[in-house]
């Protein structure tokens, strides 16, 4: 499974690290997912989630119900 939030589909950026003699090398700057049980009270059930923090407040102030029903708008199983 690829490493996406499925609230705001947020993934890994890529960048240079950068050493001491200013050599340039590829990098990945991952993103803080975390996987996330929720109730969906309309439905009686738990879904899990796997969203990152911004994903979580997200979620906090739109509501659980808002975004399962955007997200089945995407075309995304929940």
């Amino acid at each position: 499974m690829s490493r996406v939030c499925q609230v705001t589909g947020k993934r890994a950026l890529v960048g240079n690290r950068v050493s001491k003699s200013n050599r340039k090398t590829k990098r990945r700057f991952e993103i803080n997912l975390r996987n996330k049980r929720y109730w969906l009270e309309s439905e009686k059930r738990w879904i899990q989630l796997r969203v990152t923090v911004r994903g979580m407040r997200t979620i906090d102030k739109k509501g659980i119900e808002s975004i399962v029903r955007d997200m089945r708008s995407r075309g995304e199983a929940v």
